[in-house]
């Protein structure tokens, strides 16, 4: 999808060689603290320590755009905007308060980068069904192609994991292993891409896509759209 592609970051999340160290993730989170932006850990007795800025740099993405995390500030936009997402978002009429969406509620598009996001922006375990405040902020940017800062996200979300209570999947995996690369920490047990972590045909009917097998009959200019993610056209 083009509006994947603007923000810069598409091939990360496209790259099935990319692979996750899982040990050393778990052992990431385990020593990891942010504060002041900034976030430490140690891994197979390296230091390592970035901010968002130094994790730009290290994954080569923007530095410009859209770098709140609205997950608990959810007034740092407005009840007036929260309100208005919501009703962008959902197919449902009236709405007359701000409210978390369900992805049913959603148009095929919205739902497509409702997985994305729960995937790989804020990615997470569980909520895979419901968008709240932070979900509908960053697809409604993602839908307009504007700008999102991911490594400032990223450090917050990684914040977030390392400090709850709660269980919580350790997400960026594959990011984090390119971090480890670049601090030269010993890789061990390098997991590749999972089939249910690429937008297959699957996924995309999960979203309410009507799809055809691609053909050497569908040329270029009709009403099909190549998914850059599968062997398939979107209707």
């Amino acid at each position: 999808m083009e509006n994947l592609r603007v923000q810069g970051s598409l091939d990360f999340f496209t790259n099935t060689q990319l692979g996750c160290s899982v040990p050393r993730l778990a052992e990431f989170y385990a020593n990891c603290e942010v504060t002041n932006g900034g976030a430490t850990s140690e891994v197979n007795g390296k230091k390592l320590r970035f901010d968002a800025k130094k994790l730009g740099e290290i994954l080569g993405v923007l530095a410009v755009g859209f770098d709140m995390y609205v997950y608990e500030e959810k007034s740092v936009l407005g009840i007036a905007r929260l309100l208005e997402l919501a009703q962008k978002l959902s197919k449902k009429t009236g709405l007359k308060t701000p409210q978390s969406v369900k992805k049913g509620d959603m148009s095929s598009v919205h739902q497509l980068l409702f997985w994305f996001i729960i995937k790989n922006v804020i990615p997470r375990g569980q909520g895979s069904n419901l968008a709240d405040a932070m979900d509908q902020c960053i697809i409604d940017l993602l839908d307009r192609g504007e700008q999102i800062i991911l490594s400032a996200i990223m450090i917050r979300h990684i914040a977030r994991i390392a400090n709850t209570t709660r269980e919580h999947d350790f997400g960026y995996g594959f990011l984090l292993t390119l971090i480890f690369e670049h601090f030269e920490v010993v890789l061990q047990k390098k997991m590749g891409v999972q089939m249910v972590d690429e937008i297959g045909s699957s996924i995309l009917m999960g979203c309410d896509f009507t799809l055809v097998r691609a053909s050497k009959l569908l040329l270029k200019g009709t009403k099909y759209t190549l998914s850059p993610y599968s062997w398939y056209f979107i209707k």
